[in-house]
């Protein structure tokens, strides 16, 4: 380069490179391997395009219907378990303190 305001071609954008030292916001997501996404989250998001930064997700109530619906792939996590779940241990806790306290268990 002969002009003095060119910069040389291997200083052109590096403050844009997102390398292991970028300083930006990542991406939250995991990859297959478990380790976190290195690509930059979007601005004002969490994610960056490839795991969902870009989705608004569902806006009317028959697509969140559908959502709701797609994601259930068991009960173990539905409202109805975890209540269910909560009773039970809640059960257990008072059984466990009439025992303590009538000297049954230590």
């Amino acid at each position: 380069m002969n002009s003095v305001n060119h910069k040389p071609l291997i200083e052109i954008g590096r403050a844009t490179r997102f390398g292991r030292d970028w300083p930006g916001k990542r991406c939250l997501a995991k990859t297959r391997r478990g380790t976190p996404c290195q690509k930059a989250a979007l601005k004002g998001k969490a994610r960056c395009r490839l795991h969902g930064g870009l989705s608004t997700g569902p806006r009317t109530a028959e697509g969140k219907v559908r959502a709701a619906a797609a994601h259930t792939k068991h009960g173990r996590r539905s409202k109805a378990h975890v209540e269910k779940v909560r009773y039970i241990n809640a059960e257990i806790r008072r059984i466990t303190y009439e025992l303590r306290r009538d000297g049954f268990i230590p």
